[in-house]
């Protein structure tokens, strides 16, 4: 069940935006990684493998890791209607604990996304991330 606020269309229309870097799907038992970010290094790509897996074991449902157009990381998940199995709770205890606890690999995606793709400075970005308490 989606919260009470749920407004799919503007969902659509944000959700458009982002680019997927991989996710999991509980229902299929799949896991997809987008090949155009073939060249993140392979213990990064292993760790989201990981994340996405776990997460949909766990919560259940569908589970996606993507950039939003400027460079943050975001967490998603979805699950079938009627889905009697999906822990909505959990799913989002889950991301609060993975934004925790992978943090720093969270803003070296941020960083590789925003120098490769949206062409910023690294200098400049490595400074914003120092700054951060």
């Amino acid at each position: 069940m989606e919260p009470a606020s749920f407004n799919e269309e503007e969902y659509a229309v944000q959700d458009k935006y982002r680019i997927v870097i991989c996710g999991a799907n509980s229902y299929e038992k799949k896991y997809y990684f987008n090949k155009q970010f073939d060249n993140i290094p392979g213990h990064i790509k292993e760790e989201l493998h990981i994340i996405c897996v776990l997460f949909t074991e766990e919560a259940g449902g569908i589970f996606t890791i993507s950039f939003t157009p400027l460079g943050d990381v975001e967490f998603d998940t979805r699950h079938e209607e009627g889905d009697l199995m999906y822990d909505e709770i959990g799913a989002r205890l889950l991301i609060r604990e993975i934004r925790r606890k992978k943090r720093e690999m969270l803003e070296a995606l941020s960083i590789y996304y925003r120098v490769t793709f949206l062409h910023q400075n690294p200098a400049d970005l490595i400074e914003d991330y120092e700054e951060d308490p």
